[in-house]
């Protein structure tokens, strides 16, 4: 009896913690939690959508008083949460909103995440065997799953919104563009595509300058999908995708872009990687790398994407990123951050697998669809409301490969759009070959 009562006052004790950081954090928004034990509570000022949460267990409700970077995903991928007003998305809005620097959110969780950034070197240790291990974690899902969500292009990195009201189609052929416009391709180029996903850009980059281009990944799932798609598009002899290790490399190539893969590779090895493209690179050639990063110093990445989407993965500061590039001779023409394209970018992929959910949890199954839905939601609002960003740095190896001006690229821009216009396909403007449901259907 005294072991049931002990127990029953550290629950009711955790609950009170957990209301006191909550009612410290949150000030404005219109936030309602339910506790295991059926009370609620209400925060924020009332303004803006309501979000309602439900904390259904006292397991989850001291996990996220302690740690709540990794276990609000983890309470919410095993049904231990429930959002029984609003959405993820909003009750990450409301958090993030009433976060400031120094505040309150700092105290209370800066210990745990101090510890993840100060060991963030030991959980990077992305061998050529433990980068395969990671990769296969996320990249080797069913082809049939992204489909889902993405574009017809199955382009998993963040889009190029050059106007409102973009399609997500619309916005990652713009995308295309611009890496090709910063490139300065010329006719009959090779290409190295470090990272190369699906194949779309490297097939791209065939298509449309007759490039030469070896994809490389470490996805067996990718690798099959993006050599069927060059074969179908009679581009066999012109684009080729091989499961290789960019360190395995030895040839050197007119150009080289990676697109969504250095979040992969860990600040442990960055002098790697920038030394082994300086070398494969030929002295006129030019590199554009596009990258998730920050926007401040260097810290840990969110602890439940670490853990359970992209293990290995490091989103840099560029603090980090450009003493590397320094080291290895090779020099920095240009950098463009992109701010807020990816969060409209992820809003495109929620929406679009929140309405094949069903689908998805068909491939998969529920707990997975929660971890999705999570992560999707999380990672919008971190681009919309935290310190993340994307950026694209552009490098040669001599100072007079590039214009002097940065007219060339929209230039390029423009001659590439009249040309894809002028070949698209009829049945292409009509509608999508494989139709997905939308949002609102």
């Amino acid at each position: 009896m005294g072991l049931i009562s002990l127990r029953d006052d550290r629950d009711f004790a955790m609950n009170k913690l957990l209301q006191r950081v909550v009612e410290r954090l949150v000030r404005t928004g219109n936030l309602t939690v339910t506790g295991p034990d059926g009370t609620s509570h209400f925060f924020g000022d009332g303004s803006g959508d309501p979000v309602h949460v439900v904390i259904k267990t006292n397991h989850a409700e001291r996990a996220i008083t302690f740690d709540p970077m990794l276990a609000l995903g983890e309470a919410f991928m095993e049904g231990e949460l429930e959002v029984a007003e609003g959405d993820m998305l909003g009750l990450l809005r409301i958090v993030y909103q009433n976060m400031e620097p120094g505040g309150i959110e700092a105290s209370w969780t800066k210990a745990v995440e101090g510890l993840r950034h100060a060991f963030r070197r030991f959980q990077q240790v992305n061998t050529a065997t433990r980068a395969r291990r990671n990769v296969q974690r996320h990249y080797d899902l069913s082809g049939d799953f992204y489909r889902l969500f993405l574009d017809e292009d199955m382009q998993y990195s963040c889009a190029y919104f050059e106007r409102p009201g973009m399609t997500l189609e619309e916005a990652q052929m713009a995308k295309k563009r611009h890496i090709a416009a910063k490139l300065g391709m010329k006719p009959g180029q090779t290409v190295l595509d470090i990272g190369s996903g699906w194949g779309g850009l490297g097939l791209y980059l065939a298509r449309s300058f007759e490039a030469e281009v070896l994809g490389v990944t470490l996805s067996t799932e990718q690798h099959a999908v993006a050599t069927e798609r060059a074969q179908a598009e009679d581009l066999e002899n012109h684009v080729h995708f091989e499961l290789r290790d960019y360190r395995e490399l030895t040839e050197r190539f007119d150009r080289i872009v990676s697109v969504g893969m250095f979040e992969h590779v860990g600040v442990n090895h960055y002098a790697t990687f920038f030394n082994k493209c300086a070398s494969l690179l030929k002295p006129d050639g030019v590199m554009l790398l596009h990258s998730i990063g920050r926007n401040g110093p260097p810290w840990a990445t969110n602890a439940f994407i670490r853990k359970h989407i992209f293990p290995g993965g490091y989103i840099p500061a560029l603090s980090e990123v450009l003493p590397a590039i320094e080291n290895s001779g090779l020099m920095l023409a240009d950098v463009e951050i992109l701010r807020l394209h990816y969060a409209e970018t992820l809003k495109h992929w929620r929406e679009r697998f929140l309405a094949n959910r069903d689908r998805a949890k068909e491939i998969y199954d529920e707990r997975f669809c929660r971890m999705w839905e999570f992560y999707l939601a999380g990672s919008e609002a971190s681009f919309r409301w935290q310190d993340l960003m994307v950026f694209q740095i552009q490098l040669t190896r001599r100072n007079d490969t590039l214009p002097i001006t940065r007219d060339y690229i929209g230039k390029c821009e423009k001659a590439l759009t009249i040309h894809e216009e002028a070949h698209r396909k009829p049945a292409a403007r009509k509608s999508r070959s494989r139709r997905i449901a939308e949002p609102g259907e």
